[in-house]
Order: C-alpha cells, then sequence, then structure tokens
C-alpha cells in the first residue's frame, strides 16, 4: 500500500478521505451559511483561488456532499449540501469550538484576513438595532505593515446587507477605525469591544446612536461565547501549572 493511502476498512480514514482535502470544510461552512453562487462562496473563502474553488465543488459533488442546481433563468449555477453533508454540521461545528477553546489565541491571530472577516461581520448583523432607513458603516482596517484597507457595509430597507470594497460615494453614516487585530480579537471573543474601544484600539465617529450601540447590532462571532480551555492566552494553565 502506498505510504499516503488509507487504510480505508476504517471509519475515521474514511471520513478524512472525504473531508482532509484543503478547504473542503471551509467550504462546507460556507454552504452551510447561506452562499449558493459560485461569487458568494468564493467571498467566504477568499484564499481559495478561483480554479480551485471550481476543482473542490466538483470533487464534493462527485463525492455526495453538494449537489449543483440550475439558478434564476439558468444564467448561474447554485450550489446546496445534500443529506449526507449537512449530517457533518454538528461534528464541524464541535471540532471549530475544540480549536476555539484550545489553540492559544495569540496563534489564531497571527494571520488574519480583512475580507473574510468583514464577509462573516456582514451576515450577522442584527439590522433591527440600526437605523431603519438607509445607512452606510466606513470600516478603516490597519495591519502594519500593509497600507489601511476600507470597506462599506450598505443597508437599505428589505435588502440583505450589502459588503463593498471601492469607495461608491456614499454618505457614511458611521465611521470604525480598527486595527484588523483588534476588531478580529473583539469579534471572536478573545478580547471584547469594550476593552478595545477603551484602549484605543478602535474608534467610532459618526452617529451616536450606533456607536452606542455597536454591540446590539454586531453580533460576534458565535464561537465567542464558547468556555476556554484556561485563560485567553494559556498563561494561567502554565502558572497553574508551576
Amino acid at each position: 500500500m502506498a505510504e499516503s493511502a488509507y487504510p480505508l476498512f476504517c471509519p475515521v480514514a474514511m471520513a478524512a478521505e472525504m473531508l482532509e482535502p484543503r478547504w473542503t470544510m471551509l467550504v462546507l461552512c460556507e454552504l452551510w451559511s447561506g452562499s449558493t453562487r459560485f461569487s458568494q462562496i468564493q467571498r467566504g473563502v477568499p484564499g481559495m483561488s478561483p480554479g480551485l474553488l471550481s476543482k473542490r465543488l466538483r470533487d464534493m459533488e462527485t463525492k455526495g456532499l453538494v449537489v449543483r442546481t440550475s439558478g434564476r433563468g439558468k444564467e448561474y449555477s447554485e450550489y446546496v449540501t445534500t443529506p449526507l453533508a449537512d449530517e457533518l454540521e454538528p461534528v464541524v461545528r464541535q471540532l471549530g469550538e475544540w480549536a476555539h477553546r484550545n489553540i492559544n489565541s495569540e496563534i489564531s491571530l497571527e494571520h488574519l484576513d480583512a475580507r473574510l472577516l468583514m464577509w462573516n461581520i456582514r451576515r450577522k448583523i442584527n439590522r433591527l438595532e440600526l437605523p431603519q432607513h438607509s445607512c452606510v458603516i466606513q470600516f478603516t482596517l490597519n495591519h502594519p505593515p500593509d497600507d489601511p484597507v476600507n470597506y462599506w457595509l450598505v443597508f437599505k430597507p428589505g435588502v440583505e446587507p450589502d459588503l463593498c470594497y471601492s469607495d461608491q460615494g456614499f454618505t457614511v453614516d458611521l465611521f470604525i477605525v480598527s486595527s484588523l487585530r483588534a476588531l478580529t480579537s473583539a469579534w471572536m471573543g478573545h478580547t471584547s469591544f469594550d476593552a478595545e474601544i477603551s484602549s484605543g484600539n478602535i474608534t467610532l465617529i459618526g452617529q451616536q446612536i450606533m456607536a452606542r450601540n455597536l454591540t446590539r447590532w454586531m453580533i460576534v462571532s458565535s464561537y465567542a461565547q464558547v468556555c476556554k480551555s484556561g485563560s485567553h492566552n494559556g498563561r494561567d494553565v502554565q502558572a497553574a501549572a508551576e
């Protein structure tokens, strides 16, 4: 048997064969979050090239994890998970909770992705806590040595929030200026928005009610509620061991 081959009589090996190709579980998570079109999936896994995403979707279709259907007017394809894949959702969720609970937050905050963070923030906004008319929130994220990057969350009555990567000339209601690390840390629950704002790592400028209600309309990651093993950075665990 080749060194890279699995003994497929083992159920764990069978599961690994289905899920181990890189990006497979992240694509599944994006589909479970509601993305169906290729462009939506790609925005949720920005580190993936279009060619690799196409290849992975074909592979997942062959394995019975997704099905491809024609979208409105057959102008595009949509991808949806199958019952076989949906059975895995709580398992993958538990895997994420295990990692969030046990992996040092300093390690998890080393490799950040502004686009991925903003895409995930976009879909967890509590629209009821924002003005019911149209409003725009601009995020300016700093991550030296890279130049600051800007994103715009655009809200209009009756439609899903839109995330823009370039300035469309919007009138901005609230500016959020932050280090990418601070925003990621607060949203993931490693720290808190109150702590990051108090320390000056996150600054809010503009509509006062929107600023004051930040933690009511910006819903943090569901993993933020997962209890950590020891402290956020592991130092308390080490101290206890000593």
